[in-house]
């Protein structure tokens, strides 16, 4: 039998699309993680962290179902081919106020808001690339271009910029944005023969229409719920990854990237390589709920770190990365896979965009609080609360949703 990996990524217009994905993740990523590191060096602050990512969270909360109502009636290829010409434009200015606190907010935010129409498409358009029976490959496929594009970006935002300074690390970044879009331009699609951009809008209907499916479809609502948690989490470590970095490892703020992150990014590669090629059979449901039970232990065991010698502290650390990864994987991959395989091209667009606006919405009290709480009382303890809700969900999910 033929690898599914390599009978997917056999498809030239998935092969171009996951190229640009990873050029585009990369170039965001590089950008946020950037963007943390200067303002914490700025403000020495997790709070102005926090108004970091506030910035690139809050029009989700704004627009993000409606960015998705629009892309799901227009050519999802030509919205991923503007939408990163659009972020190149608007990051470019980045190069000549990067020590202003209040710009770098306000062009995140507008970089963020370009995103909202880029979110509904890339994900949406892989059903029109492929065939139905490979898309948990390609899932599998499209997360290691996501994941790969963050270990790069992620583990070498630090090194790079001390290497080459704020200025040419945000004219690299607007390049790649660019040669994203060029690859998004070889692509063709498939498996649809819809006129796009041809009918009149009702923005309320096709949202009510959007809630319907997720009301009543209870395999895309859990989806939905637990993607809105792994993201926000994601938005959480990001906010307190400098201040754990310091206080807890007792190491530099730029060395976090590439000691966590880094593998954290290989246990998700190797994930989703495992679940690409051989557990096809097995219930997405179930390798989801195991995932996110592993995700709150492993972060339980993180604040533990802080008593131990700081080699074997970090060493640790770097192994709980690694398994975090993997479960974040097994969580991410079947559920988007799923979400893909219950919705039509019609829906699609609309139910990432929701995704998206839930992400906003649900982490921005999480995202305010770790700030705030984290210069009150510690991350240790922030972490630890933290991990006891997510194990806590874990639990219930398994016990309950059988």
């Amino acid at each position: 039998m033929r690898n599914p990996l390599i009978a997917t990524l056999r498809i030239p217009s998935f092969f171009f699309l996951v190229v640009s994905e990873f050029f585009s993740q990369f170039a965001m990523n590089l950008l946020n993680f950037i963007l943390l590191i200067v303002v914490f060096q700025l403000s020495s602050s997790n709070l102005a962290v926090a108004g970091v990512v506030l910035s690139f969270t809050l029009p989700s909360i704004i627009f993000g179902i409606l960015a998705g109502v629009y892309v799901d009636k227009w050519n999802k290829k030509h919205v991923l081919v503007y939408t990163n010409i659009l972020r190149a434009l608007a990051a470019f200015p980045l190069i000549f106020v990067s020590q202003e606190l209040f710009l770098i907010y306000l062009l995140s935010f507008l970089v963020s808001l370009i995103t909202q129409f880029f979110i509904p498409a890339e994900t949406p358009i892989i059903p029109l690339l492929i065939p139905k029976h490979l898309l948990l490959s390609a899932n599998a496929l499209f997360s290691m271009g996501i994941f790969g594009s963050i270990i790069v970006a992620y583990a070498l935002s630090g090194p790079l910029l001390l290497l080459f300074g704020e200025t040419n690390m945000f004219i690299f970044i607007t390049s790649m944005f660019a040669v994203s879009a060029i690859f998004v331009m070889l692509i063709k699609l498939h498996f649809t023969n819809k006129h796009h951009g041809r009918e009149e809008i009702n923005v309320m209907e096709e949202i009510r229409g959007a809630f319907w499916v997720m009301r009543r479809n209870k395999k895309v609502y859990h989806s939905l719920f637990l993607l809105t948690l792994l993201q926000t989490l994601i938005l959480v470590i990001a906010v307190i990854g400098p201040g754990y970095a310091e206080n807890v490892l007792h190491i530099q703020v730029e060395k976090f990237p590439l000691l966590f992150v880094t593998p954290a990014v290989i246990g998700m590669t190797i994930g989703a390589i495992i679940i690409g090629n051989f557990l096809h059979k097995r219930s997405k449901d179930t390798l989801a709920k195991v995932g996110l039970l592993i995700i709150g232990i492993v972060i339980l065991m993180f604040p533990n770190l802080s008593g131990m010698i700081n080699y074997d502290s970090v060493r640790v650390m770097v192994f709980l990365a690694m398994i975090i990864g993997f479960a974040f994987s097994l969580v991410f991959v079947p559920s988007n896979t799923i979400i893909q395989e219950e919705t039509s091209d019609e829906q699609r667009g609309k139910i990432y965009g929701s995704l998206n606006t839930l992400v906003g919405v649900v982490s921005l009290v999480p995202v305010l609080g770790v700030g705030i709480l984290a210069d009150a009382f510690g991350v240790v303890k922030v972490i630890t609360v933290i991990g006891i809700g997510v194990t806590s969900i874990g639990i219930i999910r398994i016990l309950k949703f059988k």
